[in-house]
């Protein structure tokens, strides 16, 4: 019934085994991938007729985890996953980034991968299974592809670069990198690093793409042995070239001048109605014959040769920089007073405005992962508002893009930050996008760096991030620093890099071509270093040092310990006690299992209140120490005194004053504040008091002198 293809390789010390025919056969191409006890099961499904009127390849990927991947069952009301989250959606952009730009050129059939993670086990990460399995899922299924394509992932520990570390392998590595590229080279890069150099991420790239061959050669034989037949095409109209050629004529020199506008509106508005004219000459020539999408597409690719071609000519680009300048910047901070750290960053046309909050440990944020749930104590949020780029449109939830972003600068971040018990604060950053015009991702960066020096978050080093492009043509080619929106778009490689002066901390390329080789990434490391040591100088102009303290507005947190066995007595039956503590004194209170009790207040008075009632609680009453009580309790052998937090005491009839007490309640009453030392606890914790040894005046100790022997020297 199945025929069943398969092919197993050993890549990274474990199997790595493709299988197609067995499951989801009526798509186009279906690939289960297990690498070591992790599953993921890879489609690929193109409608059979191209979309009309569309001028892009319509492309979706979704990378989707089933929780029953790990023998769990969903959290939640529904009992069924629900949206994609963050691991979801950032893995559906790291698949769809290098495979895009592989397809046929003038593809445009609805196209949709769908990874599915069908077992995990908790040792091999799926992102890259499924990665190699969409490659694999397209190479089998005849649509357009120009792959295979391979990846993995590259550690870096002890000095050494570890193929596809296993999840418990990633805390000691320096290095979380994914890369994917083609035989011929590097298509994709994603990571994360501790402050390494030029040569180190290089290497590290260059590792990653030798160690994807082995599965590229995999795939090609899986595809030997069971690929459908090839799609056809369809050929370009045969008059394209003579429509590219008119329309050359006709434009060129507006589009020409139209560039040579440094402002981006103005630009933008001179570029539009340049192609607007051209099109319309075009139209009044053809008549009927007149092809609005071809001419369209004509136009655009005209507008690419101008610009592109122009820059790699004469050197300069469309702003008027050379190839390596990077544009004015303004960099401030304290922009918003009630904020507890914020900062404006401008460059260009690009500006964000970046704000940082402190919170407490209530407010980190719970993520249930297939791995297992977890707390986030550093959140960084991205938002693009369309305002930002002139646009008037409606106001979306974040989409891939906004997670996208705001993920590369979080991975930026975050080697940089203190760990948290030695800076016990919730961080909150928020970045707002107000200008747009190339990067606002770097942008992000710096302005979270300096928001959270401002907000006094004792960073390790300030960093910086800056976009490269790419213009070739052959083995002609410029690499361009710091990027326009309108370079970005023309140009063939988006390639950002983000970290201090002493080394990178985040490394993400997307190219439009089909690959790029050692020396071109060589040559834009070393110019994005350059182009990052001036944007830090440049920041220095706004805040040299982190804020020696946090601002009045945000919470003061003390930490303390208490014994493990006294958790339950803060907490109170049901969380009594600790509701009543915050409530009163309006802290927040966080309690760990080992003890650690942390408590956040804005007001000081507010927080020593909670730590001294939390002291009253925890701490044990000392032998030979005078306290003040209140007489809780009446019985005819003594008072019951509370005179520590919660503890009680017994007061006996006859240590109650100095000569002889017939009845309790002629001495002390219920309610009434005395003065009372502990003379001894008992192995059971009861506690025997005294108020005859203590002057309740002053609340001086008088001594254990007996009864007796005190009348006697009275009398004397």
């Amino acid at each position: 019934m199945f025929e069943i293809t398969r092919k197993e390789i050993t890549w990274g010390g474990r199997p790595l085994v493709f299988e197609t025919g067995r499951i989801a056969r009526q798509a186009d191409g279906a690939v289960l991938v297990t690498y070591g006890g992790t599953k993921v099961l890879c489609t690929a499904v193109a409608q059979k007729q191209p979309r009309v009127g569309v001028d892009f390849f319509p492309l979706t990927i979704n990378y989707q985890e089933k929780t029953f991947a790990t023998g769990k069952i969903p959290g939640g009301f529904f009992k069924r996953e629900g949206r994609p989250n963050e691991k979801e959606t950032l893995t559906s952009r790291l698949i769809d980034r290098p495979i895009r730009p592989l397809f046929a050129k003038g593809f445009r059939n609805e196209t949709q991968v769908i990874c599915t993670v069908l077992a995990h086990d908790l040792e091999n990460d799926p992102d890259v299974v499924a990665l190699v399995g969409s490659s694999a899922a397209l190479t089998i299924s005849g649509i357009p592809f120009l792959g295979p394509l391979g990846g993995c992932r590259v550690g870096y520990i002890d000095g050494e670069y570890v193929l596809n570390p296993q999840l418990d392998d990633m805390p000691s590595s320096d290095l979380d990198l994914v890369v994917a590229g083609t035989q011929e080279g590097v298509m994709m890069v994603e990571s994360e690093a501790h402050e390494l150099d030029e040569d180190i991420m290089l290497g590290a790239v260059m590792f990653g793409h030798r160690e994807s061959q082995a599965v590229i050669d995999a795939i090609i034989d899986l595809a030997e042995s069971c690929a459908k037949d090839p799609w056809d095409v369809p050929a370009p109209p045969e008059n394209e070239a003579a429509v590219s050629t008119r329309l050359a004529e006709i434009a060129e020199a507006s589009i020409r001048d139209a560039y040579s506008i440094t402002v981006k509106q103005d630009r933008v508005e001179a570029v539009s109605s340049a192609k607007s004219a051209a099109l319309a000459a075009l139209a009044e020539e053809q008549g009927d014959d007149f092809d609005e999408q071809l001419a369209a597409g004509a136009l655009k690719n005209l507008e690419k040769d101008v610009v592109r071609g122009s820059i790699l000519k004469t050197g300069v680009r469309i702003d008027g920089r050379d190839t390596s300048s990077v544009r004015p910047i303004v960099a401030e901070v304290g922009v918003l007073d009630r904020a507890h750290g914020s900062a404006l960053f401008t460059r260009g046309e690009t500006q964000a405005l970046v704000v940082t909050t402190l919170g407490t440990g209530q407010d980190e944020q719970i993520i249930d992962a297939l791995e297992g749930e977890y707390r986030e104590h550093f959140m960084l949020h991205y938002n693009f508002p369309p305002y930002s780029v002139g646009e008037a449109s409606f106001l979306r939830s974040p989409g891939r893009r906004e997670i996208g972003h705001g993920k590369l600068a979080w991975r930026a971040i975050r080697p940089l930050l203190p760990e948290k018990d030695d800076f016990p604060y919730t961080l909150r950053v928020v970045s707002e996008i107000t200008e747009s015009n190339g990067s606002s991702s770097m942008a992000t960066v710096c302005g979270t760096s300096m928001s959270l020096m401002d907000s006094g978050v004792p960073m390790a080093r300030p960093c910086a991030g800056i976009a490269m492009g790419l213009i070739k043509e052959g083995d002609e080619f410029a690499v361009l620093s710091d990027i326009l929106g309108d370079e970005d778009h023309l140009g063939d490689m988006d390639f950002k890099v983000a970290g201090t002066e002493e080394g990178i901390t985040s490394l993400q390329m997307d190219i439009k071509i089909t690959s790029i080789n050692e020396e071109i990434m060589k040559v834009a490391l070393a110019q994005a270093k350059d182009g990052r040591v001036h944007i830090l100088n440049e920041m220095e102009k706004g805040i040299t040092q982190v804020r020696q303290e946090v601002s009045e507005h945000a919470p003061r947190i003390t930490t303390m310990t208490v014994p493990r066995d006294k958790i339950r007595e803060v907490i109170g039956p049901g969380g009594k006690m600790i509701r009543e503590i915050c409530e009163t004194t309006g802290a927040k209170i966080d309690i760990e299992d080992d003890g650690t009790v942390k408590v956040a207040a804005v007001d000081q008075s507010a927080s020593d209140k909670a730590v001294n009632w939390i002291k009253s609680i925890t701490a044990e009453p000392e032998v030979g120490v005078i306290y003040e009580g209140k007489v809780v309790k009446i019985m005819d052998f003594g008072a019951f005194v509370n005179f520590f937090g919660a503890r009680d005491g017994l007061v006996h009839i006859s240590e109650l004053a100095k000569e002889r007490v017939g009845a309790v309640g002629d001495v002390v009453k219920e309610g009434e504040t005395v003065k009372v030392k502990v003379l001894a606890i008992d192995d059971r914790g009861k506690v025997k008091l005294s108020m005859r040894v203590v002057d309740q005046e002053s609340g001086e100790d008088l001594g254990d002198v007996p009864r007796e022997g005190r009348r006697r020297a009275s009398a004397e």
